[in-house]
């Protein structure tokens, strides 16, 4: 009863973070996708292998804040690093995908930075 009481605390604190990262997980794989039907694919590889890169982090970071994982402030230090990256890389598309996924991007790299303190 004592570990699911200071499980569910954690978690409960780390919420709004876990939020942006299942929503940023999201939107970079609906990105992704759109981005492997555009005409210039080609031009898109390092936007589509940061989009999985970026995936992939905040779905980890999201699962090890709702485990109450002891590293979970040290990989949402990495998700921010990469949430920053991606969305760098998608801001230099014009499409409305990739404009929202940095959107989503930033956000979650601001409530990674904020968990990790």
């Amino acid at each position: 009863m004592f570990m699911a009481t200071v499980i569910n605390s954690t978690v409960t604190q780390f919420q709004s973070c876990i939020q942006a990262c299942n929503k940023c997980m999201q939107a970079c794989e609906e990105c992704l996708t759109s981005c492997l039907k555009e005409p210039d694919v080609q031009a898109r590889i390092h936007c589509i292998n940061m989009l999985r890169d970026c995936a992939d982090i905040c779905s980890m970071a999201s699962k090890w804040m709702s485990r109450g994982s002891m590293y979970a402030k040290q990989i949402c230090q990495l998700c921010a690093t990469i949430c920053d990256a991606c969305a760098n890389e998608c801001a230099k598309f014009q499409d409305a995908h990739c404009k929202a996924c940095a959107d989503e991007c930033r956000k979650c790299a601001d409530e990674c930075r904020r968990m990790a303190q």
